[in-house]
């Protein structure tokens, strides 16, 4: 028994470093926007997101009193916040209205989330109820890999898949499913799968295209804002997915 409890907090703290590492992955666009003062064709929607999908998870730890998922999304709160507040200060005005209102949105949103749950439900039922909420949202960000990978097949250029972060993804995909596989949560553990084979297929891309000459019509600053579907404890992680960027470049064709 010690060593089976050993095992897990091995690997989920395993899984909390590469979360980390994957926290980071925006820092080299950041430091673009930083030099250039400007946000080119970039979108803040992937890091508000994030920043509430680890807010959700802080919700569920706090109610599982689970340490070190607390520990871990706070820590994603704080990068996707600071990504934010950069964001807003080298944005032009319309986009920084729209940033404070979609900021907006997820706090009502996440606050009513919170609110009924505490007030509608009790105990187990209501770790149940936000056990759910987490697993529907990371759901919907499972499509979002789908959305990059057909940039770059249309486009042959991997300017939007970094290596580097689909690879850390993948490879947190894998722990993650471990974690979950060892605590015996099999809805949290199974769809990890799906975060691990998208993750092989990006990276297949990526060596299939990275010495394609072809340039893409517009050159978006990659957005490596939402999780790739990698469905972890501490959701933390941000993927290359920019799904509003991607609808204004079709709109652009």
């Amino acid at each position: 028994m010690a060593l089976h409890h050993g095992l897990t907090l091995t690997v989920g703290i395993l899984g909390t470093i590469i979360s980390f590492m994957v926290y980071l992955a925006p820092v080299p666009t950041f430091h673009k926007v930083y030099k250039e003062k400007s946000i080119k064709g970039f979108e803040s929607f992937p890091y508000v997101f994030e920043l509430f999908i680890s807010m959700l998870w802080i919700h569920y730890a706090i109610l599982k009193r689970a340490a070190l998922l607390i520990i871990t999304n706070s820590a994603g709160c704080v990068m996707e916040t600071l990504y934010i507040v950069i964001f807003l200060f080298y944005a032009p005005k319309k986009s920084k209205i729209q940033t404070v209102l979609l900021i907006l949105l997820i706090a009502l949103g996440y606050s009513l989330m919170v609110i009924s749950t505490l007030f509608l439900a009790n105990g187990q039922k209501r770790i149940q109820i936000v056990e759910w909420i987490c697993l529907v949202f990371k759901l919907i960000v499972f499509a979002a890999p789908l959305c990059i990978m057909r940039k770059v097949i249309r486009t042959k250029n991997v300017e939007f898949m970094p290596f580097p972060l689909s690879f850390f993804q993948t490879l947190g995909a894998v722990t993650w499913f471990f974690y979950w596989l060892l605590l015996k949560d099999y809805k949290f553990a199974f769809p990890n799968l799906l975060g691990f084979i998208l993750g092989i297929v990006q990276m297949g891309l990526y060596i299939a295209y990275r010495n394609s000459k072809e340039i893409s019509p517009e050159k978006p600053m990659v957005n490596p804002g939402l999780n790739q579907g990698v469905l972890q404890p501490n959701d933390s992680v941000a993927s290359v997915i920019d799904i509003a960027d991607d609808n204004n470049l079709k709109g652009k064709d």
